[in-house]
């Protein structure tokens, strides 16, 4: 099926009041949850209002779900100055439990991205030990990637990553897919049968043209002089093999299909309605409602999908 082109006019703000949503994942059973800095994740119910549960602290970032539907939150914690570790949210009770908070010694705290494998090892980003964590902007490669083994081990897999950002597994989940976020690219890694990662890989090309002069984030040009920056956030699998990228200072969310060729999926140039887009997620009976996350906006964008997401483990 072809990739036809998602209208802003076919985009749906809901959740309305939701505090720097990076990132939505939806249940088994069709509940959207959205991280949520004003708690830790708030349920958007079918009227679009808000259920907030648990208290986080620092900055939610990217989420997910483990099989059990605990949420899996990345805490972005540099956001607010403080640590970011990697936590554990039980919808039910509202009790956070921090299932990494340091790594060789040293605490986190800039977790990005959370996926969870099919064994229960949760893969998470670590964007930077920069702070303001802005000056990663600049190219350095200190992200990295880390695990959480079901025993609760945590160990570094990669690193030398220009910003760690989103991540995914494909489905058979033979490759690791990471934004590099000052790269304007996505790399993917072998899974190997340990679990742990092998060699890196571009996957797809630089995804747009870079300014001249690094990005300053508190005095940005126009929405119209970013149509172009390639900057990448979160990413995804649809169930053809196109991996969505997004694209915040953009405003933009692309895809890389399987003959690694880019099409633009969305583009709201004005900024008006797709704004600052950082996460793709897919729910539905069908898979075909998708939701784009951004710490831009005080919503969430929901739309109907040109091609059905792949389910994740929480999903299958």
């Amino acid at each position: 099926m072809p990739l036809a082109v998602i209208e802003t006019r076919d985009m749906e703000k809901i959740g309305l009041g939701i505090a720097r949503c990076e990132d939505v994942v939806v249940s088994k059973d069709g509940k959207v949850w959205a991280s949520d800095q004003a708690s830790a994740c708030a349920e958007i119910l079918p009227d679009g209002s808000l259920r907030r549960v648990g208290k986080a602290g620092g900055a939610p970032n990217g989420i997910n779900m483990d099989a059990q539907g605990r949420i899996i939150i990345a805490n972005f914690g540099v956001y607010e100055g403080e640590d970011g570790p990697l936590q554990r949210l039980d919808v039910d009770t509202g009790e956070i439990e921090s299932l990494a908070s340091e790594i060789d010694g040293q605490t986190l705290t800039a977790c990005n991205y959370p996926i969870v494998a099919k064994d229960g090892t949760i893969y998470c980003t670590h964007s930077t030990w920069a702070n303001p964590w802005p000056k990663a902007l600049d190219g350095r490669t200190d992200g990295f990637v880390f695990r959480v083994t079901p025993d609760g081990a945590v160990e570094k897999l990669a690193d030398g990553l220009k910003f760690a950002n989103g991540c995914c597994l494909d489905e058979d989940e033979s490759h690791l897919y990471v934004c590099q976020t000052a790269g304007g690219n996505v790399v993917r890694y072998p899974v190997l049968a340990d679990g742990r990662l092998g060699a890196r890989e571009d996957y797809g090309p630089v995804l747009g043209t870079f300014p001249t002069a690094q990005a300053d984030p508190d005095n940005l040009p126009t929405p119209a002089d970013m149509a172009d920056w390639p900057y990448t956030d979160g990413n995804g699998f649809d169930v053809e093999g196109n991996l969505w990228v997004t694209l915040p200072a953009a405003n933009k969310v692309v895809a890389i299909t399987p003959q690694r060729e880019v099409v633009t999926i969305a583009h709201d140039p004005t900024g008006e309605v797709l704004n600052d887009p950082t996460n793709v997620t897919w729910g539905g009976a069908d898979m075909k409602d998708v939701y784009f996350g951004s710490i831009g906006t005080d919503y969430v964008i929901k739309a109907r999908s040109p091609v059905a997401g792949m389910k994740l483990i929480h999903q299958r």
